[in-house]
């Protein structure tokens, strides 16, 4: 990876979306997002809503990340390119 390269993920070969973390920062962020869900569970015995918002609002936040910070950014991949 360069240093000009900002990138955090790799692209999926195939499909749309993000694959592996390749930076530090990649794998900071999948692990911020999995502690925080990790930790969201221990709301629902009390309020499956305050769960719930907490999981949309870690994925959303953990989706644009991905969204951004992918080489080459989001876009259908068939495997023949990249």
């Amino acid at each position: 990876m360069s240093d000009e390269d900002e990138a955090w993920f790799a692209p999926k070969p195939y499909g749309y979306g993000s694959g592996l973390p390749i930076a530090w920062q990649g794998w900071a962020a999948l692990l911020a997002y999995v502690a925080s869900i990790l930790a969201a569970t221990l709301l629902i015995r009390y309020s499956w809503i305050a769960w719930a918002g907490i999981v949309a609002a870690a994925t959303g936040a953990f989706v644009i990340i991905c969204a951004r910070k992918t080489r080459g950014g989001w876009r259908w991949r068939s495997g023949d390119e990249d």
